[in-house]
């Protein structure tokens, strides 16, 4: 996804609304998937129900923590890499949700206005 030069003007809102869903919409796409793939892992390792699962793997990739004691090492092995992946994933997948707003910040801040003949 391409972003204009400093040398470009800034974008109209409309199409920097439109390049912000796109943005958005990926940044969901990747939680989902990862909310999908941490409830797959719970409820196959951790042998908890499919809302406990899910539960957990929000817990995990927003940060808070675990919900449920994992018992056996399979499911502490699982629980552990995906907390490691959920640390990154998190702070990815936020940097791509707010890209487009700090590069439009910075983009008006350091546009070259055109000269004015007087």
């Amino acid at each position: 996804m391409k972003l204009e030069h400093q040398k470009q003007q800034v974008v109209p809102l409309t199409r920097f609304l439109y390049r912000l869903g796109k943005y958005g919409l990926f940044a969901f796409g990747l939680v989902s998937v990862s909310v999908f793939i941490g409830t797959l892992g719970y409820h196959h390792f951790g042998h908890i129900t499919w809302l406990d699962s899910f539960h957990m793997a929000c817990m995990i990739l927003t940060g808070m923590g675990p919900v449920v004691e994992m018992k056996s090492s399979s499911a502490k092995l699982f629980s552990s890499f995906y907390a490691l992946y959920s640390g990154v994933a998190f702070l990815s997948i936020t940097a791509v949700f707010f890209a487009p707003l700090i590069h439009r910040l910075l983009h008006i801040l350091n546009v070259e206005q055109p000269e004015v003949d007087r």
